[in-house]
């Protein structure tokens, strides 16, 4: 049984939930951070001194906090060889575009379009930082779109770990409005991972609640 301590709202705790439901694992889920709190506790923080959300037990053991790190732990130990490859040659290809998502692509779209454009009040918005930030996204876009032209996923035909690492984000990338770069294979990728339910149940979760109000 796996412990999860995050919101479902959280991107992160998505990925972790999509992950934990592909895998058709046992979880009990308690509802952590923003408007829940409980984040800034001593015990919380014993678990993971930043504060933040996700973190997992796995069935009472040591806690594991950031969600790649705990999708990797769950892939590496419960996936078959399709979901995590055995060969470390084959599995870097497709880990090093889950790490680019990571460290590229997902925080230029959280930090730079969605927080900004739907978190963030509208007073406190900067229009102009935003069209940057839109503008800059989109040569990072149309390097996952060549990417996924060899789809249908990162792996080719085979759904692996990295697909929820990579995949999860691209919910509230389409479904906010904003002027995207043109990316036909990346709306087809998201298109079929729409087909999956456990990316429908955990990763298609509506942001409204996190909307600012003014």
């Amino acid at each position: 049984m796996l412990t999860v301590y995050g919101r479902a709202t959280s991107s992160n705790v998505q990925a972790l939930m999509w992950c934990i439901g592909e895998l058709g694992l046992a979880y009990d889920r308690l509802d952590i951070g923003h408007a829940h709190g409980g984040n800034r506790t001593p015990d919380y923080l014993a678990m993971n001194p930043n504060g933040l959300i996700p973190v997992v037990r796995d069935d009472g053991g040591e806690p594991i906090f950031e969600s790649a790190a705990i999708v990797r732990y769950l892939a590496c130990k419960y996936g078959d060889e399709t979901f995590w490859p055995g060969d470390p040659n084959h599995r870097v290809q497709i880990d090093m575009w889950a790490e680019w998502i990571k460290t590229s692509f997902g925080p230029a779209f959280g930090n730079g379009v969605f927080f900004p454009m739907v978190i963030q009040p509208v007073a406190q918005r900067d229009q102009n930082a935003i069209s940057t930030a839109i503008e800059k996204l989109k040569p990072l876009a149309l390097i996952l779109n060549a990417r996924l032209q060899k789809g249908p996923y990162l792996d080719g035909e085979r759904f692996s770990y990295a697909d929820i690492i990579c995949g999860h984000l691209l919910h509230r990338y389409f479904t906010h409005e904003f002027d995207r770069a043109d990316t036909p294979a990346l709306r087809s990728y998201f298109e079929t991972l729409q087909t999956r339910p456990s990316y429908r149940e955990h990763a298609m979760v509506s942001y409204e609640p996190l909307r600012a109000k003014s």
